[in-house]
């Protein structure tokens, strides 16, 4: 099975005929059966929230959360801080809001995206570990940015400690050859989800700091030929996995949506319980 989604819901114009403001959910639930849900890394939802979002969705709607930055040690923890209190609170937290999800099995998995300091060295391999404990049997998908872990002389270790965690390896789509940047490396650790997030190749973008530098390092368009080498990456991991999940997030310039819709047709795939939307337009 082959699933698509964007990244959040609210910002992709091409939905909804490029009109000037937001998009609703139950908007996009008319086109994709899947979303990324980024605003929990700066903090987690209340319940009610959560629940409210599944208002707005038809049944077989999925939700990919994205871990709180506290889960993930973007607040630059020192080793003896990464199971603080305040840090297992969080955790604590998170598991609570997500369980309307987990409970009619909305939850496609928590997104565990590491910054780029996250290095393969013995404390952080350990916190892989802490990760699953803490979070018991949810799915969980880790997404590396630190080059160190897809080492030739340690990359197989990587994706095998990820397969003996039940954690599923995030393939991602970026700028490589800058500093900060890492290959797609396609290995599937989890036969039960693969997932696949696309950054774009805008290499400029990737290494800029300044007061935008989220916006520019995304502002991407994946070209048509791009888009056909991803439909045979996608087949391929489809023969390892029972659900391929890719995610767009390629959109500072609203081109995630158009990019997906594109590539779903390259696949020649069709969702099935989408929202009434879909039904109503074609």
């Amino acid at each position: 099975m082959i699933t698509i989604g964007l990244t959040t819901w609210t910002d992709h114009p091409a939905l909804i005929d490029h009109e000037d403001r937001k998009v609703e959910l139950t908007e996009y639930a008319g086109y994709f059966p899947v979303v990324e849900v980024d605003t929990s890394f700066y903090g987690v939802p209340k319940v009610s929230t959560v629940e409210n979002w599944q208002k707005s969705v038809p049944e077989g709607f999925q939700f990919i959360l994205k871990a709180n930055k506290l889960m993930t040690l973007h607040d630059g923890a020192d080793v003896d801080d990464y199971l603080s209190d305040e840090h297992r609170l969080v955790f604590t937290e998170f598991r609570q809001m997500i369980r309307p999800l987990v409970k009619s099995d909305q939850l496609k998995t928590i997104l565990f995206q590491f910054p780029p300091y996250f290095n393969c060295q013995l404390d952080n391999i350990r916190y892989l570990r802490d990760v699953r404990v803490l979070m018991g049997d949810l799915p969980i998908a880790v997404e590396f940015r630190n080059s160190s872990w897809y080492d030739p002389a340690v990359r197989d270790e990587t994706m095998l400690y990820l397969k003996k965690l039940g954690m599923s390896h995030v393939s991602v789509d970026e700028p490589s050859s800058v500093p900060n940047g890492v290959p797609l490396v396609d290995t599937v650790t989890n036969q039960n989800l693969a997932v696949l997030r696309l950054h774009g190749q805008n290499a400029k973008g990737w290494v800029e700091k300044g007061p935008n530098w989220r916006g520019k390092r995304t502002l991407y368009k994946y070209s048509e030929e791009e888009l056909q080498s991803f439909a045979k990456l996608v087949k391929k991991l489809e023969t390892q996995a029972e659900e391929v999940c890719i995610i767009f997030n390629n959109n500072s310039g609203k081109d995630a949506a158009g990019n997906a819709l594109r590539l779903k047709e390259i696949l020649g795939i069709n969702f099935d319980g989408l929202g009434p939307l879909q039904l109503g337009l074609f």
